[in-house]
């Protein structure tokens, strides 16, 4: 048997490219710990740190913040395959969306110089693309599950349907929910004021692009879902953790 390899921040550092200070500060917030540390205060690190560390890189290479990235390697249960199963999948989903914004730009340029002119919906056809794969990929098999095959296929026809204006609205008022969200968790706010009423509005608002028959027990059950999924509560989360929690808590209150 093989004997386990041992590194010293320094070797780590050198091997994976990240610098002596980052593996210092994973190791301030819990993200990555050293195997073990010596009496001389050395940080003594295995391949088993190693391979932490690149699942750790891999997320952020996906723009994950270091809070979501902590919850997914951290989460009770999960296992090295399923996690680089999950980061080949979001990979292979960053591959196609590049290959149709590269296609659309090319369309574009030859478009610019005189070619075949593309219509309005067809410029944006490629983020609508993108954002459906990646919402059936992190999310499809829990909402089939909660929900049945008819309303998942419901909501991606209506989503693959929305008007150009209609997508960008719905767009706008996520990333508006999301900033609202952030600040309210950042200032304190409780979830049953008036903000939070207010952005438990905006959630019911968004649901109803793509989910027109949202009810109120369909959108506490989407909340609690957040809640229950890491990978949901990573995009609420993902700038300012709490977010996700505030959310279900505000859509209680209001419903309450």
């Amino acid at each position: 048997m093989e004997k386990t390899r041992e590194y010293t921040v320094k070797q780590l550092a050198d091997l994976s490219g990240v610098s002596p200070r980052t593996l210092r500060y994973y190791d301030q917030i819990g993200l990555l710990n050293p195997a073990r540390v010596t009496e001389a205060g050395y940080r003594v690190y295995t391949s088993r740190e190693a391979d932490m560390l690149q699942q750790i890189l891999l997320y952020r290479a996906l723009d994950f913040s270091l809070e979501a990235i902590g919850r997914l390697v951290h989460q009770p249960g999960i296992d090295r395959l399923s996690a680089l199963e999950d980061q080949r999948a979001r990979l292979e989903t960053r591959r196609r969306t590049l290959d149709s914004l590269i296609e659309t730009v090319d369309r574009t340029i030859a478009s610019e110089k005189g070619g075949k002119m593309m219509k309005d919906s067809e410029k944006f056809a490629c983020f609508k693309q993108e954002k459906l794969e990646e919402n059936e990929r992190l999310y499809g098999a829990e909402v089939r599950k909660a929900y049945g095959e008819q309303a998942a296929d419901t909501y991606n026809r209506r989503f693959a349907s929305l008007s150009e204006a209609a997508y960008q609205d719905m767009e706008a008022l996520g990333e508006a929910l999301l900033r609202g969200l952030e600040e309210a968790v950042r200032r304190g706010v409780p979830p049953a004021s008036e903000t939070g009423r207010q952005l438990a509005g905006m959630h019911r608002k968004w649901l109803g692009f793509t989910l027109p028959e949202c009810t109120d027990m369909m959108q506490q059950n989407l909340c609690q879902m957040y809640l229950c999924d890491p990978r949901f509560t990573a995009y609420y989360d993902k700038n300012q953790p709490g977010c996700a929690q505030f959310l279900h808590d505000a859509v209680a209150a209001r419903l309450a």
